[in-house]
């Protein structure tokens, strides 16, 4: 099968060896994903419900590039370094995927990257 990578610019993608997305076949994988604009400024400091939102944005602009959109997502993964704001969390995955209701996961770390992160997500689509 066909694989296309889906490049987002970062310069993490080359020094670590990751692309932002993956296509083979009619699957989508959407690698973790953080609250980081195309400056490398972080969206929404301290506020897990913008970060969220801004999060599945991202995702939602990389499958369209791949052919695909939010609809098409079967599965998220959520990793968040507070569980006990699940609720803002919780809100903004509702609000793009309350009608859709993939298969989800929400996963305390006890970290990420950079402190000032609240949460990463990975998706995966079908098409």
């Amino acid at each position: 099968m066909e694989r296309i990578n889906y490049s987002s610019g970062a310069k993490w993608e080359d020094i670590v060896g990751y692309s932002r997305a993956v296509k083979i076949g009619n699957t989508i994988e959407v690698t973790g994903t953080v609250a980081v604009n195309a400056s490398n400024e972080l969206v929404g400091k301290n506020d897990a419900y913008a970060q969220t939102r801004f999060i599945i944005e991202k995702i939602e602009a990389v499958l369209n590039r791949a052919g695909a959109s939010l609809a098409n997502v079967v599965r998220t993964r959520m990793f968040v370094t507070d569980i006990s704001r699940w609720e803002e969390y919780g809100r903004a995955h509702g609000e793009f995927f309350g009608t859709i209701k993939p298969c989800t996961s929400m996963i305390e770390v006890k970290g990420l990257i950079d402190p000032d992160y609240l949460i990463e997500i990975e998706a995966t689509a079908v098409v």
